[in-house]
């Protein structure tokens, strides 16, 4: 199940880098699992990665390279995500580095590993190894669609999203993510990698990394669980010569917002079992810490999303989260709480003008908004999440079966 349309975009190619990919069988025989995307002489690299403190061998290694050099190759396998492997799987991450850097002519270093899939097996080397000089054969400015679909697991379908913006010369804005479960990003999500021809230095690029990672995938959620594996790339090749400095930079950061939201939202419209697609936002609190905690309480109930599942506008549900987020001196007559548009409570109960008749109507649509008003400041975070259905106790319970 998914909600949306799902059809992947047109996906511009950006001049400077470039996507190859293979079918290593890695956990299918047959299907594509191998990418390797090349990065321009002169490119600018940020990256940001999971907090989880088991995070994965390719992320430990990652981090190491992205902080000693800039990158020319990133190199990405789905099927497996080498976490919980130990020394085994630090070894592996880097064998996979040497051997694709012995193929480009580039140094160790210079290759950052990603991985996702099963966490705890040892990935199969021997198959990696093997596709790695046929993706790295296929690399082409044109590759962002192959691409996106060979780094998908348990998603339905594959993510991307693309710009092009300017006057006369153009930046052009291309990515690609991977994510369905295990999704609570923390600094980044499950996997993305996005590219613009703009040229950016390394410390711009960097915070406008985190401007955009802050309003996109560190604001979605589909079971609360955040990964071993979550990473998000920006590159920026600067084959289009036009500068992002102090004065554009503004600008550059509102199109990159466009795209990572773009982004974040297509893994919540294919959230594990979704059948909705929920907007959480709450208004009046007294600051961005504020209104994200109320917003995750709800987002991440289970009781909120099993009724969201079965359309049921059972609003008690909704108060009892906005009820035990942590606020200190809640005022709770001074909550307002909507479902798309409809005034379902106030004054601590429900609102006068609310019939379930109305409540039933307002769930029914594939897009849920749930609106809370604090009416206590003027901070406003909005959270997208999904519902909770019998697909997604059915994925991960026959995940490795």
């Amino acid at each position: 199940m998914a909600t949306g349309k799902g059809q992947l975009p047109t996906l511009h190619p950006v001049t400077g880098f470039k996507l190859g990919i293979a079918s290593a069988g890695i956990k299918t025989p047959g299907r594509k699992d191998l990418v390797v995307m090349e990065i321009a002489e002169g490119s600018t690299v940020a990256g940001l990665f999971t907090q989880n403190a088991f995070c994965a061998a390719p992320v430990t290694i990652a981090k190491a390279h992205l902080a000693s050099t800039t990158p020319k190759y990133l190199l990405i396998n789905t099927g497996n995500a080498n976490a919980g492997t130990g020394e085994k799987g630090l070894s592996d991450a880097l064998q996979s580095c040497d051997v694709l850097a012995a193929i480009t002519s580039v140094k160790k270093d210079q290759i950052l590993p990603f991985s996702t899939g099963v966490i705890g097996e040892l990935m199969p080397m021997d198959r990696l190894l093997k596709g790695l000089p046929i993706a790295a054969a296929a690399l082409s400015e044109e590759g962002w669609a192959d691409a996106a679909a060979a780094i998908l697991t348990t998603d339905t379908r594959a993510k991307g999203a693309s710009l092009q913006y300017g006057k006369g010369r153009k930046i052009t804005m291309t990515g690609i993510t991977k994510g369905s479960g295990m999704i609570k990003p923390n600094m980044a999500t499950m996997l993305g990698f996005v590219a613009t021809d703009a040229a950016v230095d390394a410390e711009l690029l960097h915070r406008a990394l985190r401007l955009a990672n802050e309003k996109s995938f560190n604001r979605i959620t589909v079971d609360s669980d955040t990964s071993t594996n979550d990473a998000v790339i920006l590159v920026a090749t600067g084959a289009s010569g036009i500068i992002i400095n102090e004065e554009s930079f503004d600008q550059f950061v509102a199109e990159l917002k466009t795209v990572f939201i773009d982004l974040a939202q297509a893994i919540i419209r294919d959230g594990e079992g979704a059948s909705k697609f929920v907007s959480v936002v709450v208004e009046g609190a007294v600051d961005t810490d504020e209104a994200l905690a109320v917003a995750y309480t709800i987002a991440e109930s289970p009781l909120v999303k099993t009724a969201l599942g079965a359309s049921d506008p059972n609003w008690g549900r909704i108060l009892a989260a906005i009820g035990r987020a942590g606020l200190t001196n809640l005022d709770v007559n001074e909550v307002q709480l909507y479902l798309n548009s409809v005034l379902i409570a106030e004054n601590g109960a429900r609102a006068a003008s609310y019939t379930e008749g109305t409540g039933q109507t307002a769930m029914q649509p594939e897009d849920i908004e749930i609106r809370v008003s604090l009416n206590r400041g003027q901070a406003t975070e909005t959270v997208w999440t999904t519902d909770l259905t019998h697909d997604y106790v059915r994925i991960n319970a026959e995940y490795r079966t």
